[in-house]
């Protein structure tokens, strides 16, 4: 398993103090250069709300501007680089297949650490980076150099950038039709969370994770907590219990809830003795990324394709 990382929970997103970079000293943006269209890797550099920030654009070959492309965001953990999550979370030999385009955007500093801001800014959020906009930012400036088939923008993340990927499903969902979650939790609740459609849930989680407990603590929610949400919010009707895997000494049970509107699905990865981490694993032959692609990619904003 990989090593452990760290994770921004609740008691830092809401009750840290000083955050932010350092301000932009230039309104300009490198993001001006993309040519419309090219394929690549490229690190983009942009100046939003005054602070410069950062992300990683992952365009494969096999991308045509004749035909709309999904897209999937991949959040790094607290304290995490962009760079070393696409080493340690890598989608891209996937995107080279699939055809789909790959962002993985850095985080701005909280008192010194990258992380993702799961709220809006206001009293109570001592974080004053505005991530919600900054997700709008990036998603529209893709847009208007690709084309991209905008009923299948999915999300997904480690640690507090499940947390995140979570808040933008609640927050964001007019934009989002699916989330995949690793080692995260859902801080949204019933009240603070708002999606307008049917959304497809992925979730892995380790049992023995001693960062973000699978049980959840007094800061956050459990793992059944959040599965539970979305079961009742997509109006799932049938269950499905496979048989469980072994994988690096560890033994996985999948959990499937289908039938829900739009005959959307929800299902857990439940690892048991996992730790904290984006899992080095196979479940009948797929790593942890092919699983998330290969369970979003069924679903579109209206459900499944």
């Amino acid at each position: 398993m990989k090593k452990a990382a760290l994770v921004c929970v609740a008691l830092i997103l809401f009750n840290a103090c000083k955050s932010g970079d350092e301000p932009c000293t230039t309104q300009t943006s490198n993001t001006a250069n993309i040519q419309s269209n090219e394929t690549g890797q490229f690190t983009l550099t942009t100046c939003h709300n005054d602070i410069e920030r950062t992300y990683i654009l992952y365009v494969p070959n096999t991308y045509s501007p004749s035909i709309g492309a999904p897209i999937v965001f991949n959040f790094h953990g607290f304290g995490g680089q962009a760079s070393d999550h696409m080493l340690e979370a890598d989608m891209r030999s996937i995107a080279d297949t699939a055809g789909f385009i790959l962002v993985y955007p850095q985080g701005a500093l909280l008192d010194g650490s990258p992380h993702w801001n799961t709220a809006e800014i206001g009293p109570g959020n001592k974080s004053s980076i505005d991530d919600l906009g900054f997700f709008d930012w990036m998603l529209d400036e893709i847009i208007a150099h690709y084309t991209i088939d905008e009923q299948r923008v999915y999300v997904c993340g480690y640690s507090n950038g499940s947390f995140f990927s979570y808040a933008l499903a609640c927050q964001k969902s007019h934009r989002i039709a699916g989330v995949g979650s690793v080692s995260g939790a859902m801080l949204d609740d019933s009240l603070s969370c708002s999606p307008t459609h049917p959304t497809a849930i992925i979730h892995l989680h380790g049992t023995g994770d001693g960062v973000v407990a699978y049980n959840g603590t007094g800061e956050y929610p459990s793992v059944d907590a959040a599965i539970g949400y979305w079961r009742t919010q997509n109006m799932t009707s049938t269950s499905l219990t496979g048989q469980p895997v072994s994988s690096n000494g560890l033994t996985i049970e999948r959990f499937f809830y289908g039938g829900g509107t739009g005959n959307v699905g929800v299902v857990l990865y439940k690892v048991n003795g996992g730790d904290h981490v984006w899992f080095d694993m196979s479940y009948n032959g797929a790593s942890t990324s092919e699983l998330i692609w290969q369970f979003l990619s069924q679903y579109d904003m209206n459900g499944l394709r």
